[in-house]
Parts: C-alpha cells; structure tokens; sequence
C-alpha cells in the first residue's frame, strides 16, 4: 500500500483562475505557447514545447503566511483538463525525465515549518517519498519542487494509513539544520 498520496491543482482551482483572468495575488495572467515542457500543475502532464498553449501565474501552495510561504510561478493548460488521478504514485512522466524535472522534496509540519529537504538526483522518488515519512514523522506535508527554478510542481500528503500523532508533526525543529 502506498504512503502518500499526491495532491495536483484542482480542476476547480484552475477553472477559477481561467474564468477570472487573474491570480490570487491581483496579477494578470499570461497566455503563452509552452517554451518549456512546465508540467501542468493539474494534471502533472509536461507540455509539448511549441505546441501547447498555457497559462502562467503566480501561486502559493500555503495556507498559513510565514517566512517558509513561496509563492511563485506556476503553468496550467489554456483549456481544462482532468486532474492527476493515480494519486499514490508519483507522476511517471515528470519521475522519469531527470533532465527536464530535476526535483527537490521539501518536507513541512503541520505549522507549516520546513523540516526537511531532499534532492532526489538520480533516486527514485516513489521510494524517497516513503523513506521520509517513514524516517520523519515531524513531516506532515511535502512539495515537490523543481530543484534548479524552484517552483512548486504538487504537494504531497502522507496516505490516510500513514497518519500520525498530530503532536509529533508540530515540532519546530529542522532536521535539515
């Protein structure tokens, strides 16, 4: 059974920031064919370069405003599409292409403190998943960056048979430190 589970943009989400023509910071959205495969912060799937037409904007995967709140840029496609589906693996198409989707898994309490970071390089990152929340229970939470842009490709949630004493994941402390 897998430990996580993986957590794209929602379909409401991105409908909302397509109908609306801005961010939830009061920026306009710009309208562009892919000049990089991105991916799609829905459905996790990377653009064809010079084919595909994506929206950029600005989105913080936060909840709670802090010195570790990163907003930054984002793609979704100009049109709808589904949302990742097979959430308790990680997307194979960002998993396999290391050159195009270098990754960082950035690990956070329920504080929404980072606790934790990991480059995956050549690891397999299904596998570092479950390590750090076998090996981490301060974890509650992971965002999965790109490790060279730094921007936020999806969060990553422990599955419901992983979850543990709220008390363990409110520790203040950076194992990373």
């Amino acid at each position: 059974m897998s430990k996580f589970k993986i957590v794209p943009l929602s379909e409401e989400y991105a409908a909302s920031i397509r109908l609306n023509q801005t961010d939830d910071f009061g920026h306009n959205i710009i309208e562009q064919v892919a000049a990089g495969k991105g991916p799609c912060r829905v459905s996790l799937k990377p653009f064809v370069k010079g084919q595909d037409i994506r929206l950029l904007f600005s989105h913080s995967p936060f909840t709670i405003d802090n010195a570790y709140n990163q907003p930054g840029p984002v793609f979704i496609n100009k049109e709808a599409v589904k949302a990742y589906d097979d959430v308790h693996r990680f997307p194979p198409e960002i998993k396999t292409d290391k050159k195009s989707f270098p990754l960082t898994l950035i690990g956070y309490n329920t504080s929404q403190m980072m606790v934790s970071t990991q480059l995956v390089g050549d690891n397999d990152v299904d596998e570092m998943i479950d390590a750090i929340f076998d090996n981490h229970p301060e974890v509650a939470y992971l965002h999965a960056r790109n490790a060279q842009a730094g921007c936020f490709i999806c969060k990553i949630e422990r599955a419901e048979s992983q979850l543990i004493d709220p008390a363990l994941l409110k520790s203040e402390s950076a194992s990373f430190f």
